[in-house]
């Protein structure tokens, strides 16, 4: 999680460095439904590398949003899951959800 005195004194500045990567709120939404594995997040992204996903996955376990856990199991299993922080995104990507609703309404 960021340190308070590394973050900016803005709130919605503060909210967009969590989750301004087109990529974290995608995958917020994805796991918004519930715990999935990294197979499921990728597939489901559709044009997302390997490499990006992991990074966007692991900055955001570093900010409390993501739990990662491993099972040890042969091949490895590892899931994730959005944190309470996490999941009180939720109302703001519902709002987006709207939003984006109605503007594609208006471009008609």
């Amino acid at each position: 999680m960021k340190n308070k005195n590394e973050l900016p004194l803005c709130p919605v500045e503060t909210t967009l460095s969590l989750i301004s990567d087109r990529w974290k709120v995608l995958i917020i939404r994805d796991l918004l439904t519930g715990t999935k594995r990294f197979g499921e997040l990728r597939k489901s992204l559709g044009t997302i590398s390997q490499k990006v996903l992991t990074a966007n996955l692991r900055s955001m376990e570093d900010d409390g949003l993501v739990i990662r856990k491993v099972y040890a199991e042969v091949p490895p299993k590892v899931e994730y899951s959005l944190t309470g922080m996490g999941l009180s995104l939720k109302p703001i990507l519902d709002s987006m959800a709207k939003w984006g609703l109605e503007y594609k309404k208006g471009c008609n």
